[in-house]
């Protein structure tokens, strides 16, 4: 998986699973994700997965805090099953207003 922070590029599941400790030191417990759109395109081989979401928090001065942002997943069928070959994480942004996220 291709990221924004660091490490840039993280190969295997132990790693992948690594790029989630910052979000989750920055955030509280619970974080909820919720799926707004998707989309998936199959086919014998191939998939792809493209979905807007929206992840809430709620932040260190107790004001609820959204952000909206798109998944793109690609699978691939190895040896009969479907794998994940690449993800891909992208916040929404705003040229005028910045990060699109809402405060509630």
């Amino acid at each position: 998986m291709f990221d924004v922070p660091q490490p840039f590029l993280s190969k295997g599941l132990e790693a992948y699973e690594k790029t989630w400790d910052l979000f989750f030191a920055c955030s509280s417990d619970p974080t909820a994700f919720d799926i707004t759109t998707m989309a998936v395109t199959a086919g014998k081989e191939v998939a792809f997965i493209v979905a807007t979401m929206r992840c809430a928090d709620t932040a260190a001065n107790s004001e609820h805090q959204e952000l909206e942002f798109r998944l793109t997943v690609g699978l691939r069928k190895i040896d009969g099953r479907w794998t994940i070959t690449h993800e891909h994480r992208l916040v929404l942004f705003h040229a005028v207003g910045g990060l699109r996220g809402r405060n509630r």
